[in-house]
């Protein structure tokens, strides 16, 4: 009588998605969860907080924290995101630092000072590979692996959805041996209001330039779901200053109505239910460089 092949194990822990602002970090985690958990931008410094996302497959469950991108800090907001990344290394079982290889002044010396002191297993995904020519990624391929001793170095385009299985793969054989720590239908451990203010400063982000989505802070002052109509949200975008105060309003208050609109879009599509979205816009005058404002808003 032949035995039986035993089952593999299930496998579950925490994954910390590091690298530079604009790797694409938070368009691999959406792709990965086939869900828009994390904020996207072509602008650096999208991502203020830990994101956590839960991707649950055969065997294992992946829980990822979609982390700031890694940067000197020049204020008190950028200090804090930087503890948030610390933490994420802390808490992690595996790392995934993720490189954008399409940057043409890559320098491998920042990438190597990321992971000096990292013990934890690391995978080296090299994102965006679709706008890199095939001649110049091979060598690029060799002199990035050189750096650390990675666990498995994996070329991918998080836009192109190329290379994310294998990465998940990847990330999955190295978990520990777990029950999932999660139900295995949870998404996050986020609630809705989190992701609702997410989506504000997203649509800040794409409409306003300069300095204006650096200094802003959403604060979801209330949300009162209905079982018979819309759910109404109101919300404060806060500033900095009076002047971008009056910008982010702008004449006749149309750039808030534009803002607004497109916010209430996307909110619908997450929550799957319509909304009133009603915003308007508070200066806290420097909030970014306080630590108790900063504290009080949950940074």
């Amino acid at each position: 009588m032949t035995k039986a092949p035993s089952k593999a194990p299930f496998r579950a822990g925490y994954i910390a998605v590091l690298g530079l602002p604009n790797a694409g970090k938070s368009t691999l985690l959406n792709e990965i969860l086939d869900e828009k958990l994390s904020i996207v931008s072509r602008r650096p410094q999208t991502t203020r907080r830990s994101v956590l996302g839960i991707h649950n497959q055969p065997g294992s469950q992946m829980i990822f924290i979609d982390t700031p991108g890694i940067l000197d800090p020049d204020t008190q907001l950028q200090k804090n995101m930087m503890g948030y990344v610390k933490t994420a290394i802390e808490d992690a079982d595996v790392i995934l630092y993720l490189v954008d290889v399409s940057q043409r002044k890559l320098d491998p010396e920042i990438i190597s000072s990321h992971l000096d002191k990292v013990k934890k297993p690391v995978i080296l995904g090299l994102n965006k590979i679709d706008l890199v020519k095939r001649q110049l990624l091979l060598p690029l391929i060799a002199d990035l692996a050189a750096l650390h001793p990675f666990k498995a170095v994996v070329p991918i385009s998080a836009l192109k959805n190329d290379g994310i299985d294998l990465v998940v793969k990847e990330m999955a054989a190295l978990l520990p041996e777990s029950p999932p720590y999660y139900p295995t239908d949870q998404l996050s451990d986020q609630q809705t209001r989190f992701f609702v203010a997410e989506i504000i400063r997203e649509k800040i982000f794409t409409l306003f330039s300069q300095e204006i989505p650096y200094a802003t802070h959403i604060d979801i002052e209330e949300y009162k779901e209905r079982a018979n109509g819309k759910d109404y949200i109101r919300a404060a975008i806060i500033v900095e200053k009076k002047s971008q105060k009056g910008i982010i309003i702008g004449k006749g208050g149309e750039a808030l109505k534009r803002a607004s609109k497109w916010a209430r879009e996307e909110i619908e599509r997450f929550v799957d239910k319509e909304v009133y979205l009603e915003l308007h816009v508070k200066v806290v005058a420097d909030w970014r460089k306080k630590s108790s404002q900063l504290k009080q808003m949950g940074y």
